[in-house]
């Protein structure tokens, strides 16, 4: 629950970002993103059919698979069955 609460606090800061990766989470489940910004690391939680912006500036992020992908912070990213997609 802690958890959530705050990936829904840091995603309603990070949608001001005019410039920011987004995720999209079609699956029926919710989904954990661990974000990596500088030194500090988050858990994103991106509830089912929820889309979350995040990584305003560039970012390191591990998917629910367990790849590793270095944003920019101009990527979109669909969940689809689990596995990332981006575009």
């Amino acid at each position: 629950m802690k958890i959530t609460v705050f990936a829904f606090a840091m995603s309603s800061i990070m949608v001001a970002g005019a410039h920011a990766a987004s995720v999209t989470n079609t699956d029926p489940g919710a989904q954990i993103l661990i974000v990596t910004e500088g030194s500090g690391k988050i858990e994103l939680v991106v509830e089912a059919g929820a889309t979350v912006s995040f990584c305003p500036a560039g970012c390191f992020i591990t998917m629910p698979s367990g790849d590793r992908e270095t944003l920019n912070g101009s990527e979109s990213i669909d969940i689809i069955n689990g596995a990332a997609v981006i575009k």
